[in-house]
């Protein structure tokens, strides 16, 4: 099937509107996209002309974003334009652009974020999977960052036991995890 996708980098205009449906969550927001020209009579950037859009999140996506989005923050959506038009009487009354998202993020070109994984809903995980494959969160926990300065893998914990990234002794926790940031 043809359909048109896009991707658009602007502002939440206004607050996300969170609905349960029967076919699951949804929310909407509308985006606005703003384009900048480089004006050579003043020699400055300049302000374009600014698209709205509506965004629509389904299932997973719209909770995530009603939890997660706020007014005048920047964000990146991707999905497919739906470009509507209503006509009374034969007559246009109003035309609208719709984005029905596939990922909504912030853009971390302009400020930086945290992220939390939401949990899964809870599955009967197979006998033998559960209790012999460690967490994925605590594996990353245990698995050192390679030295990005010499690509190279740093050297094991003096203790030997590879719990360094949990501040145990032999181990710098600092230098292992990240400093969670916020969006300002």
């Amino acid at each position: 099937m043809n359909e048109t996708m896009v991707c658009v980098v602007g502002n939440v205009a206004t607050r996300p509107v969170y609905r349960e449906t029967v076919s699951g969550p949804s929310a909407r927001f509308r985006i606005a996209v703003t384009a900048r020209y480089w004006d050579r009579e003043r020699n400055s950037w300049a302000d374009g002309h600014t698209n709205f859009f509506t965004v629509w999140a389904n299932r997973q996506l719209a909770t995530n974003a009603a939890a997660s989005l706020s007014v005048g923050e920047p964000v990146i959506v991707q999905g497919r334009l739906k470009v509507r038009t209503e006509t009374r009487d034969g007559q246009p009354e109003w035309m609208s652009a719709d984005i029905d998202a596939v990922s909504v993020g912030h853009d971390l070109a302009r400020g930086t974020t945290a992220f939390r994984r939401t949990p899964r809903p809870e599955t009967s995980p197979a006998p033998d999977r559960a209790e012999s494959a460690p967490d994925r969160a605590e594996t990353a926990l245990v698995r050192a960052e390679p030295a990005w300065e010499t690509d190279r893998a740093p050297s094991p914990p003096a203790d030997g036991a590879g719990n360094g990234a949990t501040g145990a002794p032999g181990g710098d926790a600092s230098q292992l995890l990240p400093e969670a940031a916020m969006v300002t």
